[in-house]
């Protein structure tokens, strides 16, 4: 894999965090709500409508977890723009290293709260974000 590749997808992977800090950071307004609604429906299988931000305290932490996606995502982006250049090794393994922390926090609270669909559907996700970042880029 060639180090242009590596410093594109590190790039997508940044704006996928960011779209998906949009829709939580969203989910903060109750005009539109809808959207995170429906992810957490999804995320939450079988599609039953179940999932809602009825609660202050899912809007509050919709915001917490909006931003914190939010800075990852800008993270992500400035290492790509930044730093890949000065150090390519080391930065894939720092994105990787926090896609693969997320991945394991994320599943295994997903599997504590009942909620064992979502950990497959993280696995779809992880390889998404992480792509071509498995391996080091050739020189």
């Amino acid at each position: 894999m060639a180090s242009k590749t590596h410093k594109f997808w590190l790039k997508i992977t940044a704006i996928s965090i960011i779209l998906y800090a949009i829709l939580f950071f969203l989910g903060t307004i109750k005009e539109t709500d809808g959207a995170i609604e429906m992810v957490l429906d999804i995320s939450s299988w079988p599609l039953d409508n179940a999932q809602n931000y009825n609660a202050d305290s899912t809007v509050f932490l919709s915001a917490l977890l909006g931003g914190i996606l939010f800075g990852w995502g800008i993270l992500i982006w400035f290492l790509s723009t930044k730093i890949y250049d000065i150090a390519p090794e080391q930065t894939r393994k720092i994105v990787l290293i926090s896609l693969l922390s997320w991945f394991f926090i994320d599943s295994l609270g997903c599997i504590f709260s009942g909620n064992f669909n979502n950990t497959i559907a993280n696995i779809f996700l992880l390889l998404v974000l992480v792509g071509p970042l498995w391996k080091p880029a050739k020189k």
